[in-house]
């Protein structure tokens, strides 16, 4: 019993000492787990311990994902800084095909997604419906995170397997409101292709009109469409 009590009072002063702090080295075997741990935890100051013990930026987890994604799927940044640093590979899919710079497109994790975009990422790397980030940043009015992006040599009229580029999708799968019509704005300005259209042959400004979207018929059409 009396050795017990021990157990328990350093098991409270470790707690107490709050996170990051370990008295001993993590055992080798479980170095990948701890650092999924506390990345999934944002513990900077352990994921910078276990990454100088050994731990693996390569190695994944049950869903494919590296610690580097999983940290951009928590949208934990510090944690995506460090790992990023350490030479985390910001190409690395999982098995949805996700990838932390199109994981951050999606999300609209705009400060992850800056990182991502330091690493000097693959665009021709698609997410599982075969398009680039900026897809899906333009469907779900990810404005600054589309901003970024176009700053990049991201294909803007790129066709994902839907039939889709960035300007369609900004139209078909959105609400027509204030940060779509400027994300339109935005590809418009950028050079999208505004008369490109889906698989069925349906138009951007077609599109548009059929959905009662005037401010954004109106751009398309001062635009030459």
């Amino acid at each position: 019993m009396k050795g017990f009590g021990i157990l328990v009072m350093v098991s409270l002063l470790l707690m107490l000492a709050g996170p990051g702090f370990t008295k001993e080295k993590v055992p080798k075997a479980g170095l990948n787990e701890a650092l999924f741990e506390a990345v999934g935890r944002n513990d900077a100051a352990m994921v910078r311990q276990l990454l100088k013990q050994g731990g693996s930026i390569h190695a994944q987890d049950g869903k494919g994902q590296t610690a580097l994604l999983l940290a951009v799927d928590r949208n934990h940044l510090e944690s995506a800084k460090l790992l990023i640093e350490a030479g985390s590979d910001v190409n690395a899919q999982d098995r949805q095909l996700d990838s932390p710079l199109l994981l951050a497109g999606a999300r609209g994790y705009l400060e992850i997604l800056k990182l991502t975009l330091e690493a000097k990422p693959d665009f021709l790397i698609y997410n599982r419906f075969g398009g680039t980030a900026l897809i899906p940043a333009c469907e779900r009015g990810h404005v600054e995170v589309v901003k970024e992006l176009l700053k990049t040599k991201v294909d803007i009229n790129h066709v994902n397997r839907l039939g889709w580029t960035a300007l369609l999708e900004a139209i078909i799968l959105s609400d027509g409101g204030p940060s779509h019509q400027e994300i339109v704005r935005l590809l418009i300005k950028a050079g999208a292709n505004i008369n490109l259209p889906d698989g069925d042959g349906i138009s951007p400004l077609q599109h548009a009109r059929n959905k009662g979207f005037t401010p954004i018929a109106k751009m398309l059409e001062s635009a030459g469409a």
